[in-house]
C-alpha cells in the first residue's frame, strides 16, 4: 500500500505488482494533492520519439495523444496528461509545466 505522505510531488514511478495500472505519482499543483495512477500494465507505449521511427510508432503516438486531447489539457491533475508526460513523450523539465 502506498502512502501519500511518504511520496514526493510529481515524481512518477513504475508499479509491477499493480494489477491494472503501470505508473502512480502524487501530483501536486496549486496547494492541492492527489495520488494518481495511471498507464496500462503490460501496454506497450511509443515511448520517446526516436529519430527514423516507423510510420507506425508515429501513427499509434499521434492516435493517444489525438483521443486523450481533451484530458492531457487539464494538466498536472490528470491521468493523462501524466500518461503523456511518462509513456508518450520527451521528459522536459516539469518546471515547464507548471
Amino acid at each position: 500500500m502506498v502512502r501519500k505522505s511518504d511520496m514526493k510531488c510529481n515524481s512518477p514511478k513504475s508499479t509491477p505488482s499493480h494489477p491494472k495500472k503501470s505508473h502512480i505519482v502524487k501530483a501536486c499543483s496549486a496547494g492541492k494533492e492527489k495520488v494518481i495512477r495511471f498507464g496500462e500494465q503490460g501496454a506497450s507505449t511509443a515511448g520517446k520519439p526516436k529519430t527514423g521511427e516507423s510510420d507506425t510508432m508515429k501513427k499509434k503516438r499521434a492516435s493517444f495523444k489525438a483521443r486523450h486531447s481533451k484530458n492531457i489539457a487539464k494538466g498536472p491533475m490528470s491521468a493523462a496528461w501524466w500518461a503523456n508526460k511518462t509513456k508518450w513523450s520527451i521528459l522536459l523539465p516539469l518546471c515547464l509545466y507548471l
